[in-house]
């Protein structure tokens, strides 16, 4: 019985003896696997890891549009077939040549494009198609660069200088075309081949060899169109090309937003200031690569979406009869004598209430051609005299600084300044309170006013006697209703005018002789006025509204852009009526001196003239301006006329331009057979 107990524990110790064999046995293979995978093999493991490798890339999407405020369709986009190529990680440079070979024989690349080959690009396509050049180097200079005494850049200069013009000529330009495009593309990154001009057998050839042409692919781009032509063109402003991508001078700013490079981007005005509306948001795809940087596959992780639609405050109908308006009284004017200075014209026009443009332009013409070009910016970049339009602020600083009363008188008449000369108004009107110095546009009563908000009192044949820090009180005044101070509309490039620095001139601030001012301040300064007192941002879009994909038609409203003030001026109720009935009398006054051109007309304008003394390439000019709104008791739209450089100086007034400007632009916007019922929404 023992003997059998003593063979079947011997048993059961040789097979746990095995067991624990084997598993140790079991465990020593899995380690050296593991030690084989690691240590021999482990390179090669991490290079095909990295066929999961996995990189996100976006795609662009349609840009947004814009419509006027009526709703009429302005900017749009024109779908354009288009050659995409998207490189892998590390493109070789015989691998780009051979596939731009390949895409050579389906397409014919833009002339513009052949344009921008250069002989070095030719000459770096050479030497990969004549094995690097190597016979271009000769023994002595081999031996030199295995001594370290020339480096890689020196002998592949020698090899460029060796390559003959006869060897250039031989070269297809358009392989090189391609080949460039195909070099400068970023890695991983879709860029554009071909989007303009592609013809249906490019397009259909290149997506029939898609698998033999590895990175590229068919797609739909576009472009920017416009409804209304060259009408308000300058301030919609323009989309950088796919060439551009980011402007090179505000690159960090966009890629510090998510940009990349190569993205289109408005680079000027309401297309820059509204880029990141417009844009919408890009199809984020995930790009898997194999160990070479190849691309194997792409995966949507999510659809991108079109830009938003943007409608403006301008109304195109309205945009495009001021625009023809300041062509025609610009050729007219030009037709007088005294006037080979006078090429240029701005009108700004506004809601009195909202702050909303209802129309804006610049035009310059071209005496030689008998063309125009759009200087529509100027109305906020280009500031100079504006004259007698301001002198609504001069008599309201002077309420508010206590110098002046309702109904105070002051007498006009030509004043002496020892040392400084005669200055008067254009004609003696004797004694005038401020609705007469306003309807007569008296220069006397404005700078008499200025004067002793400076601490002064004009003396006959007296020394000026002023404190100048006080022209900080009247520009101080001034800047409320927005002159000499940025509007507030949005652009980088505004200028607030400059601040003149003779103190010997500085009462001229009171009629518009001492300060520059842009049109658009003028606009804002009038609005001020028309709207009791309340200083409005400029705005140029009302709405952003959600893409419609399926018509012109705008989509639903996501966004409106409600009125800004920007500040309440200083001045009470009463003062502000006061300088309104003022402007009134300009226009209807018996000497009102813009009766002429407003007395009769159905909309019941009021407002205010203006000339002032400038020059022009040195010769001295005037500056021809109005300033108004209407209707007079509900003010609906205001406007600012300027009409720099109108003629020489010494002359009689040859033309109105201003004037007439302003009443063509008033009766535009008016419907006469509605009894003064405005035509715009």
């Amino acid at each position: 019985m023992q003997k059998k107990e003593k063979i079947v524990k011997g048993k059961i110790r040789w097979r746990l003896n095995s067991l624990f064999f084997l598993v140790f046995a079991l465990f020593s293979l899995l380690i050296l696997r593991l030690g084989f995978i690691q240590i021999l093999k482990g390179e090669a493991f991490a290079a095909q890891a990295k066929k999961t490798d996995v990189t996100p890339v976006s795609y662009s999407v349609p840009r947004g549009k814009i419509y006027d405020t009526n709703d009429r369709l302005v900017v749009y986009n024109i779908p354009e077939k288009a050659i995409v190529y998207t490189p892998p990680k590390n493109p070789q440079p015989d691998e780009l040549l051979k596939l731009a070979k390949k895409l050579n024989t389906f397409l014919v690349m833009n002339e513009k494009e052949i344009n921008k080959v250069t002989d070095r690009d030719l000459k770096d396509i050479w030497l990969l198609e004549h094995k690097n050049g190597t016979d271009l180097i000769t023994n002595k200079e081999e031996k030199l660069y295995k001594q370290e005494k020339l480096t890689d850049k020196d002998l592949y200069q020698l090899k460029l200088d060796r390559i003959t013009e006869s060897d250039l000529q031989t070269m297809d330009k358009n392989l090189a075309a391609i080949y460039r495009k195909l070099s400068t593309a970023i890695a991983l990154t879709p860029t554009m081949v071909k989007n303009e001009n592609v013809t249906d057998e490019e397009y259909a050839r290149v997506n029939a060899n898609l698998e033999n042409l590895p990175g590229l692919d068919v797609t739909t781009d576009w472009k920017r169109g416009r409804t209304y032509g060259d009408t308000f063109w300058n301030m919609l402003g323009e989309v950088t090309s796919a060439d551009e991508g980011l402007p090179a001078e505000k690159a960090s700013y966009y890629t510090a937003k998510g940009y990349e490079l190569n993205d289109r981007v408005g680079k000027s005005y309401i297309e820059e200031l509204y880029d990141s509306v417009l844009r919408g948001e890009k199809e984020k795809v995930k790009t898997v690569t194999d160990q070479s940087g190849n691309v194997v596959r792409t995966e949507t992780v999510s659809e991108g979406q079109s830009g938003k639609d943007l409608v403006l405050t301008i109304d195109m109908e309205f945009q495009a009869q001021v625009e023809k308006i300041m062509q025609e009284e610009l050729v007219q004017a030009i037709q007088k004598p005294h006037t080979d200075t006078l090429d240029t014209a701005f009108v700004v026009a506004m809601e009195p209430k909202t702050g909303r443009i209802l129309a804006m332009s610049g035009k310059v013409y071209n005496r030689e051609s008998g063309d125009f070009t759009d200087f529509t910016p100027g109305t906020f970049t280009y500031a100079f005299e504006q004259g007698s339009v301001v002198k609504g602020a001069t008599v309201l600083a002077g309420y508010q600084t206590g110098v002046r009363d309702f109904g105070e008188t002051e007498l006009d008449e030509v004043m002496h300044f020892k040392g400084s000369g005669t200055f008067s108004s254009y004609t003696v009107m004797n004694r005038i309170n401020e609705l007469e110095a306003l309807e007569r546009s008296s220069n006397v009563y404005m700078w008499k006013t200025a004067i002793e908000m400076m601490g002064g009192k004009y003396v006959p044949n007296g020394t000026l006697n002023i404190n100048p820090k006080k022209i900080e009180t009247i520009r101080y005044y001034f800047n409320q209703f927005g002159l000499g101070v940025p509007t507030g509309i949005g652009f980088t490039n505004e200028t607030a005018g400059i601040k003149g620095i003779n103190a010997s001139t500085y009462f001229q601030i009171a009629i518009g002789q001492l300060d520059t001012y842009t049109p658009m301040q003028i606009a804002q300064y009038i609005t001020t006025i028309a709207n009791g007192g309340y200083r409005m941002k400029p705005q140029l879009v009302r709405e952003i509204r959600e893409p419609n994909p399926d018509g012109d038609e705008s989509g639903n409203v996501m966004d409106e852009i409600e009125p800004v003030v920007l500040n309440r001026v200083d001045m009470s109720e009463e003062m502000l009526k006061r300088v309104q009935q003022g402007f009134w009398l300009v226009t209807h006054g018996s000497q009102g001196t813009a009766r002429g051109f407003f007395k009769n007309e159905p909309y019941d304008a009021a407002g205010k003239t203006g000339t002032s003394e400038s020059y022009k390439k040195g010769v001295k000019t005037w500056n021809l301006s109005f300033a108004g709104y209407a209707p007079f008791d509900d003010p609906k739209i205001a406007i600012a006329v300027i009409v720099p450089n109108a003629y020489r100086d010494g002359y009689a007034q040859p033309h109105s331009a201003a004037n007439v400007i302003s009443q063509r632009v008033f009766r535009a916007y008016f419907d006469d057979t509605e009894q003064g019922q405005p035509n715009t929404k």
